[in-house]
């Protein structure tokens, strides 16, 4: 099981799964030239929620496919410091219907 891992620093963002940084995954789609942002509905939140899909589910087009919703259902209410693990992203993706 996977965990990731976003807070807010000095220093900028920083989004980490299992300790190593996760990548932006602009080759799938950029919706945020800057990189990730969370806790609003947005291009930032949405690149997020990209990644976190496209790490998890394995399937960059499905990651796509699911990153608004997904955005909207999770990472808009993100905190500033914020911890999720694979069963965390399953279950909204249930809710969904995405899986």
């Amino acid at each position: 099981m996977k965990t990731y891992e976003g807070e807010r620093t000095l220093r900028g963002i920083k989004v980490t799964v299992d300790g190593a940084p996760l990548p932006p995954r602009f080759d799938i789609q950029v919706f945020n030239k800057t990189g990730f942002e969370w806790t609003y509905d947005g291009p930032g939140p949405r690149q997020l929620a990209l990644a976190l899909l496209a790490d998890h589910l394995g399937d960059d087009a499905k990651a796509l496919a699911l990153s608004e919703g997904f955005m909207r259902h999770l990472v808009a209410y993100l905190d500033n410091a914020w911890l999720l693990t694979s069963a965390d992203l399953n279950e909204v993706l249930a809710e969904m219907g995405g899986v």
